[in-house]
């Protein structure tokens, strides 16, 4: 499988898109289990994560309704952190080149309908699949 450039959404559900000369070849939902298998598998030429240790302030517990759904936020990002801290370990040890983008700088999820006007997916897609894609789209025709 020839995969040029590959996104990852770190997450509970785990995004991947794949890019081959500019174009999304594959979108997928994965374990967190599963990273390490798929980047086994595809070797891609390049990785590029949303990271969400790169953020400042990811959450604000006065945001939060009561103090149990702050801890939840902070249980759940500490999970995502760990993740990429993985991703990074995982190409290092493969010899892929990686690198994060924090989540403000992927810049907005798109809805179905946008992600297709952007990329021209037109096939299914989740949030997931379309955070991990635009978060590799401005690295989609590099070669390495």
């Amino acid at each position: 499988m020839t995969v040029h450039i590959l996104g990852i959404d770190p997450g509970a559900s785990t995004g991947l898109a794949a890019f081959d000369g500019g174009a999304l070849t594959f979108l997928k939902t994965i374990e967190p289990h599963s990273i390490e298998h798929n980047l086994r598998h595809c070797m891609p030429a390049r990785v590029v994560f949303e990271d969400s240790r790169l953020e400042r302030r990811a959450w604000n517990a006065r945001t939060k309704k009561d103090y149990g759904a702050a801890l939840a936020t902070a249980r759940s990002l500490g999970q995502v952190d760990a993740w990429c801290s993985l991703i990074t370990a995982i190409c290092a040890d493969l010899g892929i080149p990686a690198h994060g983008i924090s989540p403000t700088a992927k810049g907005a999820k798109l809805d179905a309908e946008a992600f297709a006007l952007v990329t021209r997916w037109s096939a299914r897609s989740n949030q997931h699949e379309r955070d991990a894609a635009m978060v590799a789209w401005p690295y989609r025709r590099t070669a390495r």
